[in-house]
């Protein structure tokens, strides 16, 4: 118990009684507005354990007696956005992707709930932008393996591309012809530089020339003998310099010996049906979408 309590000369603040090194301490309280504050924070912060979910547990936070939860509240707010916007949603879902086209109130809605959906699902693979990348299909140009109309582009998005899980799944196989053997490796060069040459790029023109039988003998039946693709087979077009897997002579060799066959999920196992249609017209907007095809 300090006993040497003094009033300090300078301030004239009495003194607590305590010295350090010839240094008094003063005795200056807090000022009583301060306390108040404090002592209400302290209540207030009880009152919050409370009511609302505070303290982690092992088994979990405590609830609160409200037994409010932010993601309870979320999902409250995601119900009633739902609500208001049934009609619509379900005009979308029973109507064709064609005609919601020619609707402008329900086109402005589906692309702008499409392009929402896009960014959830789609821009991992197909990215922000929707320019794509190696083994990831750019949607901004006018290239499409399976077509590029709403209905094909529909189609694609509800059944996948080699989903297994989907029986109706766009499939193609493009076979492993050095792997296989079914082309020795000089057959898989010529075809190589045959394959080059019909996008205009540079290549041996004596194995090219040897390459042209083989590709009519081997390719041609998927890729068409112009080298100009088959929607029917997702068998892309050869002739326009677009390349899903690269376009130099080692990167078309190697597709020739071991093609690389990317996979998209069928969506109906992850989206309902409206939202399926929304993202067809969001991605048919982007660009590189063909016209209807009118009956």
């Amino acid at each position: 118990m300090a006993t040497n309590i003094e009033k300090d000369d300078v301030s004239g603040t009495a003194t607590t009684g305590h010295t350090w090194d010839g240094i008094k301490e003063l005795n200056t309280p807090l000022p009583k507005w301060w306390l108040y504050t404090f002592y209400a924070c302290v209540i207030w912060a009880i009152g919050y354990t409370i009511l609302y979910p505070a303290w982690p547990l092992p088994g979990g936070a405590t609830r609160g007696v409200l037994g409010w939860t932010s993601r309870g509240q979320l999902e409250q707010q995601m119900a009633a956005v739902a609500a208001s916007q049934k009609d619509t949603v379900d005009k979308i879902a029973a109507m064709s992707v064609d005609d919601i086209l020619k609707d402008p109130k329900l086109l402005a809605y589906a692309q702008a709930g499409g392009a929402a959906a896009f960014k959830v699902n789609c821009v991992q693979c197909h990215g922000a932008g929707a320019a794509g990348g190696k083994g990831y299909p750019n949607l901004n140009d006018d290239d499409w393996l399976w077509g590029g109309t709403p209905d094909a582009i529909y189609t694609t998005l509800r059944h996948g591309i080699r989903y297994t899980d989907d029986p109706d799944t766009r499939d193609s196989q493009m076979p492993s012809f050095g792997i296989d053997g079914i082309l020795t490796p000089e057959q898989i060069d010529q075809v190589a530089n045959y394959v080059m040459t019909l996008s205009g790029e540079t290549a041996d023109a004596g194995k090219a020339d040897a390459g042209r039988q083989i590709f009519a003998e081997n390719c041609a039946a998927c890729h068409g003998e112009d080298g100009k693709g088959n929607r029917e087979f997702g068998a892309p077009n050869l002739t326009d310099k677009l390349w899903l897997y690269g376009g130099t002579f080692a990167q078309v060799k190697a597709q020739i010996h071991k093609p690389s066959m990317g996979v998209m999920p069928a969506w109906t196992k992850r989206l309902d049906d409206a939202t399926i249609k929304e993202l067809a017209i969001y991605v048919h907007s982007l660009g590189g979408g063909e016209a209807p095809v009118t009956q």
